[in-house]
């Protein structure tokens, strides 16, 4: 009874941080002519709400795609349509065609902000309390404070309820689908993933370990059990994805024109300041004036698939969830660094595998949480979060490392350093877990001067962009830092000590 006492303060503290994000800013407020990500999700409800479904994904006179236009696959326009009917009823000039355009009240602020809490109390926070509970090893104090800290990573709240995303959605359903993969339950895994999948197509960063795991381990099982297995999950993922498209499949180009909207390949490699590769080495080589647009998408293409093949095959051959876990953070975080047109916001894909390791790795999984919430300091910045930032920032990085024990828990085999002995086998061996201890600190220290920096002073005229630039070139050392990590822990043996409650 103490402990669910305790849950729920975890779940209570957790929506009253994001409410109290939502209550001080959001994107786009009071900036015409676009308005933002507040606009776009209100202007999805308008559209969903008035036109057809044929019209939606279409440029129109009633649909200007220029002005918002949908471009997330169905499951998010039907989200739309069911948040467009309660705001109806609610009050009719919020999806009023054409005249609800940039649209701001307190109202409607408070109303969008409660779709955004309603959707993550019912999809994202139980898979989150779930997962804790039954997926994590040690004392219910211990999953408790794994909880807590999984609920407080301040990337998810600053993102959903100031730049106003439903991130927790998608992010909520995949989690969905690792639990019940992590208790056997393969089928319902798959059909949750697959309505991730429609929900966001960036899920995409997480569909290869799925599919790897899945087949490793109907090969495993043998001809019988695994053919019946691949079977079932095949006709789960088909059957998934032909109901929600099928308002779209009675005319194979309506079909063409969402997957144009929801993969606009047009944009180029990349737009903002985004920590991955390509932006950090545009600074030194100018890839977009050197490459066509197809030289791009190939060059991006095929990095992706270099990244994330040694961590796919490794799991296709050792089908277990502990691997399962360590593939989902390498193909997300191979995704964010390699693949074309990311947004600074993908990093969450990667952040979400990476809470699942809070328990096991728990050093680790700080510094990269928090190094991912940094790395979106511009984008904060822009939507007026500083002080909502700076807040979680801190509370996260204090609470997570006094409950968790992170530094306490930071031996070489805590760690799991091993293979970096291996692979310095030349050099005089060193205490790295004491190194790691002090990058560690002088991250945190450099990643508060930057945010410093950032807001106190004003860069030279010649340089306008410095600031964000040192932002998104420190975090890509971090992300791919990060990416080499856990992939030699996943080529690393097994777990010392039983980190899964449930292994294939």
């Amino acid at each position: 009874m103490e402990t669910w006492s305790l849950v729920s303060i975890c779940v209570l503290l957790g929506l009253t941080v994001r409410w109290g994000v939502s209550l001080n800013s959001y994107s786009g407020a009071g900036k015409p002519p676009m308005f933002g990500d507040y606009e776009a999700q209100r202007h999805w409800q308008e559209v969903t709400y008035n036109l057809p479904v044929q019209e939606w994904y279409v440029n129109t006179t009633d649909n200007d795609l220029n002005y918002w236009g949908l471009d997330y696959p169905p499951l998010t326009a039907y989200h739309s349509l069911l948040c467009a009917h309660v705001g109806k009823l609610i009050n009719p000039e919020w999806v009023e065609l054409h005249k609800s355009r940039g649209h701001e009240s307190l109202a409607h602020k408070l109303f969008m902000r409660a779709t955004v809490l309603v959707a993550d109390l019912l999809i994202y926070i139980p898979a989150v309390v779930l997962y804790c509970f039954y997926l994590t090893d040690g004392s219910s104090r211990k999953k408790v404070c794994n909880l807590l800290c999984f609920l407080l990573y301040p990337g998810l709240i600053l993102i959903d309820y100031g730049h106003f995303q439903y991130n927790g959605v998608s992010l909520g359903l995949a989690l969905w689908g690792v639990l019940a993969l992590g208790l056997g339950w393969d089928v319902l895994g798959s059909l949750a993933f697959s309505l991730a999948l429609n929900y966001k197509q960036m899920e995409l960063y997480h569909a290869l370990p799925f599919f790897c795991y899945l087949l490793g381990k109907s090969v495993k099982l043998g001809l019988g059990r695994g053919l019946f297995l691949l079977v079932r999950v095949a006709v789960t993922v088909l059957v998934t994805f032909a109901l929600c498209w099928l308002p779209f499949l009675s005319d194979p180009s309506q079909a063409l024109q969402v997957v144009r909207r929801i993969f606009p390949v047009a944009r180029g490699l990349f737009e903002d300041k985004v920590a991955n590769t390509w932006c950090s080495l545009n600074i030194l080589i100018k890839i977009r004036s050197i490459l066509s647009t197809d030289s791009q998408l190939y060059l991006s293409l095929a990095s992706t698939l270099l990244a994330v093949l040694p961590s796919s095959i490794r799991l296709l051959t050792k089908p277990t969830f502990w691997q399962f876990k360590l593939a989902l953070v390498n193909s997300s975080l191979a995704f964010f660094l390699f693949s074309y047109q990311v947004h600074e916001k993908s990093i969450l894909l990667a952040s979400l595998p990476v809470c699942l390791l809070l328990n096991d790795l728990p050093l680790m999984a700080i510094w990269f949480l928090q190094a991912s919430t940094f790395s979106m300091l511009p984008l904060f910045l822009k939507d007026g979060l500083l002080v909502p930032y700076v807040v979680t920032s801190l509370a996260f990085v204090f609470l997570s490392t006094y409950l968790l024990s992170a530094l306490e828990h930071s031996s070489e085999d805590e760690l799991r350093l091993g293979g970096y002995h291996r692979l310095l086998f030349c050099l005089p061996r060193l205490d790295l877990a004491c190194i790691v201890r002090w990058k560690f600190y002088i991250s945190m220290v450099v990643m508060v001067g930057l945010s410093i920096t950032t807001v106190a002073l004003v860069p030279p005229p010649r340089l306008p962009d410095l600031f964000p630039v040192l932002v998104s070139i420190f975090a890509f050392l971090h992300f791919l830092g990060t990416l080499i990590y856990f992939n030699i822990v996943q080529f690393s043996g097994p777990p010392s000590r039983k980190s899964q409650k449930k292994s294939n």
